[in-house]
């Protein structure tokens, strides 16, 4: 059997350390860079016979790796994949000939689209090992779209280095960190959103290495420009402000670990809050508003709903085990977070569990005596009973 995460692509020795002025090895990637070319495995590179037998186009070297990739993303791409790497036919005129190519660069870029939103669920989810093979898809169709040098590479790079955090293998995350920082040196004008996530992810591999100086210098970029890009309070940042609070618990600070996982909180309650109002002012209209859609300006990754959900879930789940095993319970803020979570069962549609949070909540703010806040769970509430649900 073949060794966990033995698919990693491995780079050259000797790697240059962060924000370098020389370039660092290129990573070799796999079989989607030279189609056509031989039959190369799927997730690790080398040459192979064993090949799926739906798309026919897939090859890998044994059924652990197939079986990997499956699970990850290529049960989702899998008949995707036929037209994308199969020669194309011959036309007969120059129109003919370019519509191919732009239906071709179509069909690449959104399974790029797709395996990048795949596998930023999957890291939301804590799933580190399901989310490698699909950010590898989202690699290297990126590459074959854009170049290798692009600025589009950048989110996969940094899904890859934060998968391999999870997974403890940090000279891995280095080698991927180390691309997406020398594709960042090299772009001029490079986004607020791609420094926020690329000090993001440095953050989180200093923080496994134990340098907390370190990591906070790098979360405390990461909201810099997440704001920049953003705002202050949008749900964009709030990573930034849970991961830097999870670096001060380690360190054992615990006010300020506090003060910014209510941060985090208030911004989701926030964001949850106003959509849930928009719902409750539009309840007899038949069009139901995109659950999660946000009005931050456009970001240079996709996103879509379901790996916002799963964000919210993580930071919000994780706040709430952290505020239940304090020793000093503090009902005001866990009133607003059980409100959150709440409010985002509710727009799973989870409502079983929707209803047994917002009832929490709306105890514990009655104890409070906060009206508006009990007002806005009452609302909630209410809306949770439009949907026929029996309590």
């Amino acid at each position: 059997m073949a060794p966990t995460n033995s698919w990693l692509p491995g780079a050259c020795p000797g790697a240059p350390a962060p924000w370098c002025e020389a370039p660092p090895p290129p990573i070799k990637h796999g079989p989607l860079l030279r189609p056509g070319r031989g039959r190369y495995r799927e997730l690790c590179g080398a040459a192979a016979q064993l090949r799926c037998g739906a798309c026919g186009v897939t090859y890998y070297c044994d059924a652990d790796h197939q079986k990997a990739d499956w699970d990850s993303i290529h049960e989702k791409i899998c008949q995707l994949l036929t037209p994308v790497r199969t020669s194309l036919q011959f036309f007969s005129s120059e129109k003919e000939r370019k519509h191919g190519m732009e239906q071709l660069l179509h069909r690449q870029k959104y399974i790029a689209d797709l395996t990048y939103e795949v596998a930023q669920k999957f890291l939301y989810e804590g799933k580190h090992e399901e989310a490698i093979p699909a950010a590898l898809h989202s690699l290297r169709f990126s590459i074959s779209i854009y170049g290798s040098k692009s600025v589009k590479l950048v989110p996969a790079y940094l899904i890859l280095a934060e998968a391999s955090t999870g997974l403890g293998h940090l000279t891995q995350a280095d080698e991927y960190l180390s691309q997406a920082q020398w594709i960042v040196l090299k772009t001029p004008n490079c986004t607020n959103a791609i420094q926020s996530k690329l000090h993001r992810n440095l953050g989180l591999v200093y923080a496994a290495k134990g340098d907390f100086e370190q990591s906070l210098y790098h979360l405390a970029n990461d909201i810099y420009f997440a704001s920049c890009a953003f705002g202050t309070h949008d749900t964009n940042t709030s990573g930034g402000y849970f991961h830097m609070a999870n670096v001060f618990f380690r360190q054992n600070k615990m006010d300020i670990a506090d003060s910014l996982y209510s941060e985090a909180t208030d911004i989701w309650h926030a964001h949850f809050s106003r959509l849930i109002q928009i719902q409750s002012q539009t309840l007899k209209s038949a069009t139901e508003i995109d659950i999660l859609a946000g009005d931050a300006e456009a970001s240079e990754e996709p996103l879509t709903g379901e790996a916002q959900q799963a964000e919210a879930s993580q930071i919000l789940n994780a706040i709430l085990d952290i505020r239940e095993q304090a020793p000093k319970h503090k009902p005001d803020k866990m009133a607003i977070l059980l409100h959150a979570l709440a409010m985002l069962h509710y727009f799973t549609m989870d409502l079983p569990k929707a209803h047994e949070l917002g009832a929490k909540a709306s105890l514990i703010t009655q104890q409070l005596q906060k009206q508006d806040l009990l007002e806005d769970i009452h609302c909630l509430l209410k809306l949770i009973k439009s949907k026929n649900f029996s309590m």
